[in-house]
Protein backbone atom coordinates (compact mmCIF):
# COMPACT_ATOMS: atom_id res chain seq x y z
CA UNK A 1 0.00 0.00 0.00
CA UNK A 2 2.77 2.45 0.91
CA UNK A 3 4.40 1.86 -2.47
CA UNK A 4 1.30 2.27 -4.63
CA UNK A 5 2.47 5.56 -6.10
CA UNK A 6 5.83 4.08 -7.09
CA UNK A 7 4.07 1.24 -8.89
CA UNK A 8 1.70 3.62 -10.68
CA UNK A 9 4.48 6.07 -11.48
CA UNK A 10 6.43 3.38 -13.34
CA UNK A 11 3.37 2.65 -15.45
CA UNK A 12 2.68 6.32 -16.24
CA UNK A 13 6.33 7.03 -17.05
CA UNK A 14 6.13 4.41 -19.79
CA UNK A 15 2.71 5.51 -20.98
CA UNK A 16 3.87 9.13 -21.33
CA UNK A 17 6.14 8.43 -24.30
CA UNK A 18 3.38 6.57 -26.14
CA UNK A 19 0.76 9.20 -25.33
CA UNK A 20 3.02 12.04 -26.49
CA UNK A 21 3.05 10.68 -30.05
CA UNK A 22 -0.55 9.43 -30.14
CA UNK A 23 -3.40 10.84 -32.18
CA UNK A 24 -5.52 10.51 -29.05
CA UNK A 25 -3.71 13.41 -27.35
CA UNK A 26 -2.68 15.07 -30.64
CA UNK A 27 -0.08 17.43 -29.20
CA UNK A 28 0.67 18.87 -32.63
CA UNK A 29 -2.85 20.28 -32.92
CA UNK A 30 -2.32 22.28 -29.74
CA UNK A 31 1.08 23.48 -30.94
CA UNK A 32 0.02 24.71 -34.40
CA UNK A 33 -3.35 26.20 -33.37
CA UNK A 34 -3.11 28.72 -30.49
CA UNK A 35 -6.89 28.59 -30.05
CA UNK A 36 -7.14 24.80 -29.78
CA UNK A 37 -8.26 23.13 -26.55
CA UNK A 38 -8.09 19.53 -25.43
CA UNK A 39 -11.34 17.61 -25.81
CA UNK A 40 -11.68 17.43 -22.03
CA UNK A 41 -11.30 21.16 -21.41
CA UNK A 42 -13.44 21.95 -24.46
CA UNK A 43 -16.25 20.12 -22.68
CA UNK A 44 -15.61 21.93 -19.38
CA UNK A 45 -15.00 25.41 -20.76
CA UNK A 46 -18.62 26.56 -20.55
CA UNK A 47 -18.64 25.86 -16.80
CA UNK A 48 -15.08 26.97 -16.08
CA UNK A 49 -15.72 30.33 -17.72
CA UNK A 50 -13.14 33.06 -18.29
CA UNK A 51 -10.12 32.38 -16.08
CA UNK A 52 -8.53 35.78 -16.62
CA UNK A 53 -6.65 36.92 -13.51
CA UNK A 54 -6.95 33.49 -11.90
CA UNK A 55 -4.14 31.29 -10.60
CA UNK A 56 -4.93 27.70 -11.54
CA UNK A 57 -3.56 24.39 -10.27
CA UNK A 58 -4.09 21.23 -12.31
CA UNK A 59 -3.61 18.10 -10.22
CA UNK A 60 -2.48 14.90 -11.95
CA UNK A 61 -1.79 16.86 -15.11
CA UNK A 62 -0.12 13.98 -17.03
CA UNK A 63 1.45 15.33 -20.27
CA UNK A 64 -0.15 18.76 -19.97
CA UNK A 65 -2.75 18.91 -22.74
CA UNK A 66 -5.50 19.97 -20.34
CA UNK A 67 -3.06 22.25 -18.48
CA UNK A 68 -2.17 24.16 -21.64
CA UNK A 69 -5.88 24.36 -22.46
CA UNK A 70 -6.66 25.88 -19.06
CA UNK A 71 -4.02 28.52 -19.72
CA UNK A 72 -5.80 29.32 -22.98
CA UNK A 73 -8.99 30.06 -21.05
CA UNK A 74 -7.13 33.08 -19.69
CA UNK A 75 -5.47 31.85 -16.50
CA UNK A 76 -2.96 34.33 -15.08
CA UNK A 77 -0.72 31.44 -14.07
CA UNK A 78 -1.01 27.70 -14.45
CA UNK A 79 0.68 25.03 -12.33
CA UNK A 80 0.56 21.36 -13.24
CA UNK A 81 1.49 18.60 -10.80
CA UNK A 82 2.05 14.93 -11.56
CA UNK A 83 3.83 11.97 -10.01
CA UNK A 84 5.43 10.91 -13.30
CA UNK A 85 8.71 12.71 -14.16
CA UNK A 86 8.45 11.59 -17.79
CA UNK A 87 4.96 13.09 -18.03
CA UNK A 88 6.25 16.33 -16.52
CA UNK A 89 9.02 16.49 -19.12
CA UNK A 90 6.51 16.16 -21.96
CA UNK A 91 4.21 18.74 -20.34
CA UNK A 92 7.01 21.29 -19.99
CA UNK A 93 8.01 20.87 -23.62
CA UNK A 94 4.41 21.15 -24.75
CA UNK A 95 3.87 24.37 -22.80
CA UNK A 96 7.07 25.77 -24.28
CA UNK A 97 6.06 24.77 -27.82
CA UNK A 98 2.64 26.35 -27.23
CA UNK A 99 4.33 29.52 -25.92
CA UNK A 100 2.54 29.38 -22.58
CA UNK A 101 4.74 31.81 -20.65
CA UNK A 102 3.55 31.43 -17.06
CA UNK A 103 3.35 27.65 -16.77
CA UNK A 104 5.03 25.66 -14.01
CA UNK A 105 5.17 21.87 -13.79
CA UNK A 106 6.07 20.08 -10.57
CA UNK A 107 6.81 16.42 -10.00
CA UNK A 108 5.03 15.26 -6.85
CA UNK A 109 2.44 12.82 -5.56
CA UNK A 110 -0.94 14.46 -4.91
CA UNK A 111 -0.75 14.09 -1.14
CA UNK A 112 2.57 15.99 -1.21
CA UNK A 113 1.20 18.86 -3.29
CA UNK A 114 1.08 21.44 -0.48
CA UNK A 115 4.72 20.87 0.47
CA UNK A 116 5.82 20.65 -3.16
CA UNK A 117 4.14 23.93 -4.13
CA UNK A 118 5.17 25.87 -1.03
CA UNK A 119 3.28 29.02 -0.10
CA UNK A 120 1.54 29.39 -3.46
CA UNK A 121 -2.25 29.36 -3.30
CA UNK A 122 -4.78 29.18 -6.10
CA UNK A 123 -8.18 30.44 -7.24
CA UNK A 124 -9.03 27.18 -9.00
CA UNK A 125 -7.94 23.58 -8.55
CA UNK A 126 -8.86 21.47 -11.56
CA UNK A 127 -9.05 17.68 -11.63
CA UNK A 128 -9.74 16.10 -15.00
CA UNK A 129 -10.91 12.81 -16.42
CA UNK A 130 -9.20 9.64 -15.14
CA UNK A 131 -7.57 11.14 -12.06
CA UNK A 132 -9.18 10.31 -8.73
CA UNK A 133 -9.21 6.55 -9.31
CA UNK A 134 -5.46 6.70 -8.57
CA UNK A 135 -6.12 8.21 -5.10
CA UNK A 136 -6.53 5.83 -2.11
CA UNK A 137 -8.40 8.26 0.20
CA UNK A 138 -10.80 10.79 -1.29
CA UNK A 139 -11.10 12.58 2.06
CA UNK A 140 -7.36 13.17 2.20
CA UNK A 141 -7.48 14.38 -1.42
CA UNK A 142 -10.15 16.94 -0.52
CA UNK A 143 -8.05 18.11 2.42
CA UNK A 144 -5.09 18.77 0.14
CA UNK A 145 -7.26 20.83 -2.22
CA UNK A 146 -8.63 22.86 0.68
CA UNK A 147 -5.07 23.80 1.62
CA UNK A 148 -4.16 24.71 -1.96
CA UNK A 149 -7.07 27.10 -2.45
CA UNK A 150 -7.50 30.66 -1.31
CA UNK A 151 -10.74 31.31 0.61
CA UNK A 152 -13.47 31.65 -1.99
CA UNK A 153 -11.49 29.56 -4.46
CA UNK A 154 -13.16 26.66 -6.20
CA UNK A 155 -12.49 23.09 -7.16
CA UNK A 156 -13.71 21.65 -10.45
CA UNK A 157 -13.85 17.87 -10.79
CA UNK A 158 -15.20 15.88 -13.74
CA UNK A 159 -14.40 12.21 -13.92
CA UNK A 160 -15.72 8.75 -14.64
CA UNK A 161 -18.76 7.94 -12.52
CA UNK A 162 -18.06 5.47 -9.70
CA UNK A 163 -20.98 3.36 -10.90
CA UNK A 164 -19.24 2.90 -14.26
CA UNK A 165 -16.19 1.55 -12.44
CA UNK A 166 -18.30 -1.20 -10.85
CA UNK A 167 -19.30 -2.68 -14.21
CA UNK A 168 -17.46 -5.74 -15.47
CA UNK A 169 -15.81 -4.31 -18.60
CA UNK A 170 -14.53 -7.75 -19.57
CA UNK A 171 -17.98 -8.85 -20.74
CA UNK A 172 -18.40 -8.51 -24.49
CA UNK A 173 -22.13 -9.20 -24.95
CA UNK A 174 -23.43 -5.79 -23.89
CA UNK A 175 -24.80 -6.88 -20.53
CA UNK A 176 -24.16 -4.64 -17.51
CA UNK A 177 -23.00 -6.63 -14.52
CA UNK A 178 -21.91 -5.06 -11.24
CA UNK A 179 -18.67 -6.82 -10.32
CA UNK A 180 -16.34 -4.32 -8.61
CA UNK A 181 -16.70 -2.22 -5.43
CA UNK A 182 -18.68 1.01 -5.61
CA UNK A 183 -17.48 2.33 -2.25
CA UNK A 184 -13.93 3.23 -1.32
CA UNK A 185 -11.99 0.25 0.01
CA UNK A 186 -8.68 0.02 1.82
CA UNK A 187 -7.29 -2.51 -0.60
CA UNK A 188 -6.78 -1.33 -4.18
CA UNK A 189 -8.00 -2.89 -7.38
CA UNK A 190 -4.81 -4.39 -8.79
CA UNK A 191 -4.56 -4.66 -12.56
CA UNK A 192 -1.81 -5.82 -14.92
CA UNK A 193 -3.57 -5.40 -18.25
CA UNK A 194 -0.91 -4.66 -20.89
CA UNK A 195 -0.71 -1.53 -23.00
CA UNK A 196 -2.59 1.72 -22.71
CA UNK A 197 -5.79 3.40 -23.91
CA UNK A 198 -4.31 5.34 -26.84
CA UNK A 199 -3.13 4.38 -30.29
CA UNK A 200 0.56 3.79 -30.91
CA UNK A 201 3.20 1.14 -30.28
CA UNK A 202 2.57 -0.33 -26.83
CA UNK A 203 5.54 -2.70 -26.86
CA UNK A 204 7.62 -0.29 -24.74
CA UNK A 205 5.13 -0.53 -21.87
CA UNK A 206 6.34 -3.34 -19.65
CA UNK A 207 5.46 -1.91 -16.20
CA UNK A 208 1.81 -2.88 -16.49
CA UNK A 209 0.96 -3.31 -12.81
CA UNK A 210 -1.32 -0.58 -11.40
CA UNK A 211 -3.25 0.11 -8.19
CA UNK A 212 -6.58 1.94 -8.32
CA UNK A 213 -9.50 2.77 -6.04
CA UNK A 214 -13.16 3.62 -6.54
CA UNK A 215 -14.97 6.32 -4.53
CA UNK A 216 -18.74 6.53 -4.20
CA UNK A 217 -20.37 9.76 -5.30
CA UNK A 218 -21.57 10.56 -1.77
CA UNK A 219 -18.08 9.87 -0.43
CA UNK A 220 -16.65 12.43 -2.85
CA UNK A 221 -19.25 15.07 -2.03
CA UNK A 222 -19.03 14.50 1.72
CA UNK A 223 -15.23 14.67 1.62
CA UNK A 224 -15.47 18.14 0.13
CA UNK A 225 -18.11 19.24 2.65
CA UNK A 226 -16.06 17.90 5.57
CA UNK A 227 -13.05 19.87 4.36
CA UNK A 228 -14.81 23.21 4.26
CA UNK A 229 -16.41 23.35 0.82
CA UNK A 230 -19.88 24.40 -0.29
CA UNK A 231 -21.12 22.34 -3.23
CA UNK A 232 -22.30 24.62 -6.03
CA UNK A 233 -22.94 22.09 -8.78
CA UNK A 234 -23.42 18.34 -9.04
CA UNK A 235 -24.25 16.65 -12.34
CA UNK A 236 -24.30 13.11 -13.69
CA UNK A 237 -23.83 12.35 -17.37
CA UNK A 238 -24.97 9.50 -19.60
CA UNK A 239 -22.06 10.04 -22.00
CA UNK A 240 -18.30 9.58 -21.78
CA UNK A 241 -15.40 10.81 -23.90
CA UNK A 242 -14.06 7.34 -24.57
CA UNK A 243 -15.49 3.90 -25.24
CA UNK A 244 -15.46 2.74 -21.63
CA UNK A 245 -17.47 -0.39 -22.47
CA UNK A 246 -17.31 -2.34 -25.72
CA UNK A 247 -21.05 -1.90 -26.28
CA UNK A 248 -20.86 1.91 -26.23
CA UNK A 249 -21.33 3.72 -29.55
CA UNK A 250 -20.00 6.98 -30.95
CA UNK A 251 -22.76 9.60 -30.74
CA UNK A 252 -20.68 12.44 -32.17
CA UNK A 253 -18.73 15.36 -30.73
CA UNK A 254 -16.24 12.95 -29.21
CA UNK A 255 -18.89 11.34 -26.98
CA UNK A 256 -19.80 7.68 -26.45
CA UNK A 257 -22.96 6.23 -24.90
CA UNK A 258 -24.85 2.97 -24.49
CA UNK A 259 -26.58 1.95 -27.73
CA UNK A 260 -29.96 1.82 -26.00
CA UNK A 261 -31.62 2.55 -22.64
CA UNK A 262 -28.96 5.07 -21.68
CA UNK A 263 -30.83 5.88 -18.50
CA UNK A 264 -29.53 2.65 -16.93
CA UNK A 265 -26.00 3.81 -16.11
CA UNK A 266 -24.28 7.13 -15.42
CA UNK A 267 -20.96 7.36 -17.23
CA UNK A 268 -19.45 10.52 -15.76
CA UNK A 269 -20.12 13.17 -13.13
CA UNK A 270 -19.15 16.75 -12.38
CA UNK A 271 -18.73 18.42 -9.00
CA UNK A 272 -17.97 22.09 -8.43
CA UNK A 273 -17.42 23.47 -4.95
CA UNK A 274 -16.24 26.67 -3.31
CA UNK A 275 -13.88 26.81 -0.34
CA UNK A 276 -15.47 28.59 2.61
CA UNK A 277 -13.65 30.75 5.13
CA UNK A 278 -12.10 34.19 5.44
Amino acid sequence: MAEYWEINRANWDQRAAVHATSTTYNLQRLIVDPTALSEVVSHDAVHLGDLSGRDVCHLQCHIGTDTVSLARLGARSITGLDVSPRSIEVARQLASDCQIADATFVEAEVYDAVAALGAQRFDLVYSGVGAINWIPSISRWAGVIAQLLRPGGRVYLRDAHPMLYTIDHRLKDGTLVVEFPYFETVEPFVDDEPGTYTDGDHSSITANLTHEWNHGLAEIVQALIDNGFAITRLAEHAEAEWQALDSMVDIGDGQFALPERRDRLPMMFTVEATRLGL
